[in-house]
């Protein structure tokens, strides 16, 4: 070896090193004394709410520079609205961040005339969880299973079309025949929970699984809610007795698209930032965004607050949504008429 190479093999490492801690520095004064605003797609209180909320509490110690970190609350169509201002608005720089509803994503694909933005070109940061979701109905509602809401109406409360809670109960509706009466409007799952105990509403079609037991676990226990269908690619092995959506298909083409629709729950808590942040600073953010949700003193304060907290990183959403969007037209064509 020339005496050449080996001192290139020397001093090769030491520059790229250099150069690394250079551009850490550069993130880092970057971010000091700077401000990421975390934006939710709904109003205060439900899941998205609070998922935001705690990880606001601990995102930026994990941030270079250390910034400071608020969330503010942009309710409209479950979040549709504040996915357009993130893709066409918002901040390029890497100070703006937002979670919506986790079918959003899929609205370019189903309908589109209210979306403007590609799926595949936000700047996916990850999900906290994923998760298995239900339909479930109060106690006295003239439909307390899934057999008996084939045959008789039942109101359900929603938010805005491009939310789960009205896409599902629309899906049912259309592929198993299920005679779901959609009121829409509501803020978010906290709203619509409200709705269903007050009496105005009888259902709700977007309750996970977690938040029912951390939050409302004697309405389970004593019967004052019915869980009517469990929503997700597989069962709760919790609750393997509850009727689950894939099993209510009556033909493959109905299990594909419902296989379709109930792919974002495996990034249930998505959350985003516009395209074309730089390059290092969008690493940086995907890198403390993984650190946070593996932080221990970050999982104890999600699981004190009824949160569910499994992670799925941006890489992996890039990948899901990726394999959706190549779903066989005549599925997607399935699922849009279901839907819409």
């Amino acid at each position: 070896m020339s005496r050449e190479i080996k001192i290139s093999l020397v001093i090769f490492p030491i520059l790229l090193n250099l150069s690394q801690v250079s551009l850490a520095e550069e993130i880092a004064d970057f971010y000091h004394n700077k401000t990421i605003t975390i934006s939710v797609g709904f109003g205060p209180g439900g899941g998205y709410d609070s998922t935001a909320r705690v990880l606001a509490r601990y995102f930026g110690r994990h941030m270079p520079g250390e910034p400071s970190v608020i969330v503010r609350n942009v309710p409209g169509a479950a979040g549709l609205v504040l996915a357009n201002n993130i893709y066409n608005i918002a901040p390029r720089d890497g100070t703006e961040m937002g979670t919506f509803n986790r079918t959003v994503p899929l609205d370019p694909l189903l309908d589109g005339s209210k979306s403007q933005f590609d799926a595949l070109k936000f700047s996916w940061i990850g999900s906290t969880s994923n998760e298995i979701s239900t339909c479930v109905a109060w106690h006295n509602a003239p439909a307390t299973s899934i057999q008996e809401a084939m045959k008789t109406e039942i109101i359900v409360a929603g938010t805005g079309p491009a939310a789960d809670a009205v896409m599902y109960p629309r899906l049912l509706n259309a592929i198993i025949g299920t005679k779901f009466h959609i009121v829409t409007g509501y803020q978010g799952s906290a709203d619509s929970i409200m709705a269903m105990e007050s009496g105005e509403a009888q259902s709700f079609c977007a309750w996970t699984w977690g938040s029912i037991t951390s939050s409302h676990p004697t309405w389970l226990r004593d019967g004052t809610i019915k869980v009517l269908v469990q929503f997700g690619l597989k069962k709760h092995p919790d609750h393997p007795d509850i009727p689950f959506v894939l099993d209510l298909a009556k033909t493959e083409k109905d299990r594909q698209a419902l296989a379709l629709m109930m792919a974002p729950l495996l990034f249930a808590r998505p959350f985003a930032a516009p395209p074309g942040i730089p390059k290092q600073r969008f690493i940086a953010i995907r890198h403390a965004f993984d650190d946070t949700v593996k932080d221990p003193a970050f999982v104890a304060d999600a699981t004190q607050q009824g949160l569910e907290i499994d992670l799925v990183t941006g890489n992996e959403i890039d990948d899901l949504l990726e394999n959706i969007y190549k779903t066989p037209k005549d599925i997607i064509d399935l699922a849009r008429s279901a839907v819409n």
